[in-house]
C-alpha cells in the first residue's frame, strides 16, 4: 500500500498530544492520609480516562483524547511515590502540620484553616499549604502569639 492512503499525524496533532509534564514542587511532599487517598483517587481517574481513550479508533482522536490522561498519570504517580504522610498532631498547643488554626487579621476578620499538602490545599475550602506564607509564619506558635504575614498582623485565637 502506498505511503499516499496512510493516514498519518499531522504536525498540529503530535504537537497536540506531547504535553509537557505537570510542574512539581521543589518541596517535600508532605501529605495528610486523606491528601494521599486523594492523590491515590486522581491516578486512578486518570487512568481510567486514559484507558478510555485507548479505545477510540481513530488514531490522532485517540492520542489527542489520552494526551491529558498520560501527563495526569505521571504527575500522580510522582506524587503518591513521594509522598511522606505527616502524623496527625498530637496535641493543640502549637500549630502543626495537619492541625486547624483560627486567626484573626488586622481588620477583625476571623479565618480559620487546616495546613495540609500542597496538593490538597484548597483556601475557598479552608485549607493551606503548608509552604504557603502564612502557614509558614504560624507553624510552630500558640494561642495568643501573633505573627506578621502579608503585612499585617495576625493573631492565633484556637488551634484544634
Amino acid at each position: 500500500m502506498s505511503v499516499a492512503f496512510t493516514k498519518e499525524d499531522s504536525a498540529e496533532t503530535a504537537s497536540e498530544t506531547l504535553l509537557p509534564d505537570r510542574p512539581i514542587s521543589p518541596h517535600p511532599n508532605l501529605v495528610t492520609a486523606r491528601g494521599l487517598a486523594a492523590l491515590e483517587a486522581q491516578l486512578e481517574q486518570a487512568r481510567a480516562a486514559y484507558d478510555a481513550a485507548q479505545q477510540i479508533e481513530d488514531v490522532n482522536e485517540r492520542r489527542r483524547q489520552a494526551a491529558i490522561p498520560l501527563r495526569d498519570m505521571r504527575y500522580f504517580a510522582a506524587r503518591v511515590r513521594t509522598a511522606q504522610v505527616g502524623a496527625d498532631p498530637v496535641s493543640s498547643e502549637t500549630v502543626a502540620f495537619g492541625g486547624t488554626v483560627t486567626f484573626r487579621r488586622e481588620d477583625g476578620r476571623v479565618q480559620t484553616y487546616r495546613i495540609v499538602g500542597e496538593d490538597e490545599a484548597d483556601p475557598k475550602s479552608g485549607s493551606m499549604s503548608f509552604v504557603a506564607p502564612v502557614a509558614k509564619v504560624l507553624l510552630g506558635k500558640s494561642v495568643g502569639d501573633e505573627v506578621g504575614a502579608s503585612g499585617q498582623e495576625l493573631e492565633i485565637i484556637k488551634i484544634s
